[in-house]
């Protein structure tokens, strides 16, 4: 069965069987060269963050935790809010424009591309919440769509939307002090139940950890019982 690639549009030439029939494996939504840009986090990784320890110098590297999350905890604000982030993706260069083309350029389709990987880890957590990092009105009029959402719903996974973003500043252009003094930026609506559950919080990219941490955050103070994220490539 003949197929294109979701990114680059060469043909993939996959072979069919009925084992893939019978197991309801889906088909292949990226060329073997594009597979191969991508970059998986192997290895030993930060406990906490899943940034890949053998990239750091050693200095920035505290037995099984990197310095960044070192500051995290350090800091009482903070500190045990998130209890981990499972990364699959180094943001690499490819990861880099072919996340542009899905988040700023309105390509839907690319969350196909990611529906088994996600789906392979989400199988393998235990939580009473699914939640996406939510987007401003005025963004997810912009984009069209909330990528997090999309990369859990192409996964077979439901969502809970209960975080709601109380205004829109795009932090990509910030730094990594300007994202931690931040306002609040989410809010937990009166009408949510998040008391007592195990939330999973699920958005496309880490970096310095500030968006992820700010969701925390309003969910514990809701009465969240713990909270972890996943995301789809750690920066």
């Amino acid at each position: 069965m003949n197929s294109h690639c979701l990114y680059c549009d060469d043909r993939i030439r996959g072979e069919w069987s009925w084992t893939k029939l019978i197991s309801g494996s889906r088909e292949q939504m990226l060329c073997g060269s594009c597979c191969g840009k991508l970059e998986k986090i192997t290895g030993s990784v930060c406990i906490v963050c899943s940034r890949s320890l053998p990239l750091l110098d050693t200095k920035y590297i505290h037995g099984t935790i990197c310095h960044d999350c070192v500051r995290w905890e350090q800091d009482p604000e903070w500190r045990g809010l998130l209890a981990n982030n499972v990364s699959i993706y180094q943001y690499n260069d490819f990861f880099k424009e072919l996340l542009a083309r899905f988040k700023y350029r309105g390509d839907y389709a690319l969350a196909k591309a990611f529906g088994a990987s996600v789906r392979k880890f989400l199988s393998k957590k235990t939580f009473d919440l699914l939640i996406p990092i939510p987007l401003s009105p005025d963004r997810l009029l912009e984009r069209g769509f909330n990528q997090s959402k999309a990369l859990a719903e192409e996964a077979g996974f439901q969502v809970n939307e209960v975080l709601e973003r109380v205004h829109g500043e795009k932090q990509s252009k910030k730094s990594r002090n300007e994202r931690i003094h931040l306002q609040q930026v989410f809010t937990v609506p009166e009408r949510a139940d998040v008391s007592g559950k195990e939330i999973l919080l699920i958005d496309d990219i880490y970096t310095t950890g500030s968006t992820i941490r700010h969701a925390a955050l309003v969910l514990k103070k809701a009465g969240a019982k713990n909270v972890s994220a996943f995301t789809l490539a750690r920066g």
